[in-house]
């Protein structure tokens, strides 16, 4: 490990604060009495319901789908009764459509055995990942069968399957990659079956050398003439997640503005991800369970969780024994790109990947202040923008003429705040500015 691969621009490191759950095996929480399943999990059209109030539903029967445009089918998680139509809490959107199913704590639990998948066309591949309702976990929640399905005229040669997992506290990939780490690989060779490739790397952060070794056994295991899967240590460097900076940490090429990775040949995806794939194709297991990491000094307990898609984040805190007086602040996601809520009753989509529980001394509430023009936001912003002069344009009425610095190229990583000795909340201007400007 004595060459760690990393991007050349900006980047910080954050406290990384894991060991309050690394050593934490995945452990699975009872099944709440009602989930509440959020209608638009993914990006593009939401999902329309199948079913109606009383309906019976069974584990993994379809209850939503999208019949026009971008989208995933959603799945019930439980057997039970369809109860009712409502609004649930949002992190992002404050509140959103969704379906609320009364669990049948009676009714047997769904089992899945491993089928061959190796004979299966691509299109039965593509037809069995987007019939599973896969997207992107570790990310926006993007279609992963479009994303498997690039354009002929960008074609692609590489597979990278992102085990960085850069955020603070977050151990939910870390613990996945230490207990699943043969179905990832199996995983990666459906994808590559897909893609019709047979180059796959996994990075994965140094300060995770036990998932380093894990799946390096693992990826030369699973290896063979058609298929070569290698690991590559990266640097301890945020955001080294994100898929540009992954994709130059490993492979040299550099993705344009506003294009996509497929346009330097490389399809990104999750190791979570992967492992949906994984149960998509090889057990024909919908996607309707999340590997999620709670942590923060405000829980009592912290746990590595796998949960049923929407369950209320209060019914996980009363499992694990309620909060500590020191909370101060929830954040849904990460530190650096999650969302403050004020509201226990959030359930969980297929893309949260977290729920944090941080005390006083775990969060900075000291009040902004005018910009200082020091230049540390430029030197921290992994994509070469102009933080500084976003905030400052949005701040003068002037949030159309931000497309200047970049604004729509910014993925709110949240390096420019975090580096801001002048506490100014740059991610929340830049979110301003794309609401109020046009490209």
């Amino acid at each position: 490990m004595t060459s760690l691969l990393t991007f050349p621009k900006g980047g910080v490191h954050p406290s990384e604060a894991k060991n309050l759950t690394s050593g934490l095996a995945i452990e699975v929480m009872p099944i709440p009495d009602e989930l509440e399943m959020i209608l638009g999990q993914h990006i593009g059209a939401p999902c329309t319901p199948t079913v109606s109030i009383k309906d019976v539903v069974r584990e993994g029967q379809v209850i939503a789908e999208v019949t026009k445009g971008l989208g995933v089918p959603l799945h019930a998680p439980v057997s039970g009764i369809i109860k009712g139509f409502g609004m649930s809490g949002h992190p992002m959107r404050v509140s959103a459509p969704s379906i609320t199913i009364q669990t049948d704590h009676a009714a047997p639990a769904v089992e899945y055995a491993p089928s061959a998948w190796q004979g299966l066309s691509r299109e039965d591949l593509l037809a069995k990942v987007h019939g599973a309702g896969i997207i992107g976990i570790g990310g926006a929640g993007f279609p992963s069968h479009v994303k498997l399905n690039p354009p002929p005229d960008n074609p692609v040669d590489t597979l990278i399957l992102n085990g960085a997992e850069c955020e603070p506290y977050i151990t939910a990939d870390h613990r996945q990659m230490l207990e699943h780490s043969r179905e990832i690989v199996e995983g990666a060779k459906v994808i590559l079956k897909i893609l019709g490739i047979r180059n796959c790397h996994i990075g994965i952060e140094s300060n995770k050398p036990d998932a380093i070794a894990v799946m390096t056994e693992a990826a030369a295991t699973g290896s063979t003439g058609e298929y070569a899967i290698t690991v590559d240590p990266l640097q301890v460097k945020y955001p080294q997640g994100s898929e540009k900076q992954l994709i130059q940490s490993i492979t040299g090429r550099k993705v344009p503005g506003f294009a996509l990775p497929s346009a330097v040949g490389v399809v990104v995806h999750n190791v979570s991800t992967t492992k949906a794939i994984y149960d998509a194709v090889v057990l024909g297991k919908p996607l309707y369970e999340k590997v999620m990491t709670i942590s923060g000094k405000g829980i009592k307990r912290p746990a590595n969780l796998r949960v049923k898609v929407g369950t209320r984040v209060s019914d996980i805190v009363a499992y694990l024994g309620g909060v500590t007086p020191e909370l101060a602040k929830v954040i849904m996601g990460g530190p650096m790109m999650g969302f403050a809520v004020s509201s226990l009753d959030i359930p969980v989509t297929k893309t949260t990947s977290s729920v944090l529980f941080l005390a006083a001394d775990e969060i900075d509430t000291t009040p902004h202040s005018p910009c200082i023009r020091c230049g540390w936001c430029l030197e921290a912003c992994p994509m070469g923008l102009e933080p500084k002069e976003i905030a400052l344009y949005v701040e003068a009425g002037r949030p159309q003429d931000t497309g200047q610095f970049g604004v729509f190229e910014c993925f709110e990583c949240g390096s420019c705040a975090y580096v801001c000795p002048a506490k100014r909340p740059l991610v929340q201007f830049v979110r301003l500015a794309k609401m109020k400007a046009k490209r």
